[in-house]
């Protein structure tokens, strides 16, 4: 990732941010209990938005966009640290974390169930996952559209799928969904998931 899409990133999302996706946002993260993992943070949209958490650790590959977090960061009412770390390998213990939240990050990343096996990996028995991602459409001809114009907004838009069919990969796991919400007609999903306790390996 170059210096270019970080910088552009929030211009063009602000749009979307300041309304209902910052509403959304906020009731998921308001989920967010402990000691929590952030995946794939990016430029920190969800830093001032967490509440009743120990602290944050949040991963994100880019080093422009962990620039770019560091204005949220400073802002930021509660601890949070930032490595720079990939999430289909991550740095830390089994079974760490209470919380994992991922909100538009599974579109993008190169082995998306590599970096779910990382999330349910790390996060405690009993722990919750928590996404927001937007989603393969059920609509055959969106769908349609969806594949068609994948090849093209990968290369826009740094490696986002629009055709991934992330709910399914989600559900591929043995985690216990509390609640799914979708919106706007369903191209966008909130997922509340919790790890089972023992967790069995699918």
């Amino acid at each position: 990732m170059g210096r270019l899409f970080p910088k552009g990133y929030d211009y063009f999302m602000k749009p979307l941010e300041k309304k209902r996706f910052k509403k959304i946002r906020i009731e998921l993260l308001s989920k967010a209990k402990g000691y929590v993992l952030e995946v794939g943070s990016g430029t920190g949209i969800n830093f001032n938005l967490y509440n009743s958490v120990e602290k944050v650790v949040a991963i994100e590959p880019s080093s422009y966009m962990i620039e770019r977090a560091q204005q949220r960061l400073n802002k930021s009412t509660i601890e949070i640290e930032m490595i720079q770390a990939s999430a289909e390998k991550m740095p830390f213990a089994d079974n760490t974390f209470d919380t994992v939240v991922a909100t538009l990050v599974l579109c993008t990343i190169p082995n998306p169930q590599q970096a779910l096996n990382e999330m349910v990996r790390v996060c405690k028995p009993d722990g919750k996952i928590l996404f927001f991602e937007h989603v393969k459409l059920d609509n055959q001809f969106l769908a349609a559209l969806q594949e068609w114009l994948t090849p093209a907004w990968k290369k826009i838009c740094d490696g986002c799928c629009l055709n991934r069919d992330t709910l399914a990969l989600i559900k591929n796991y043995p985690l216990k969904i509390n609640q799914l919400n979708y919106y706007y007609k369903g191209l966008f999903i909130t997922v509340e998931t919790i790890k089972p306790s023992p967790y069995l390996n699918s």
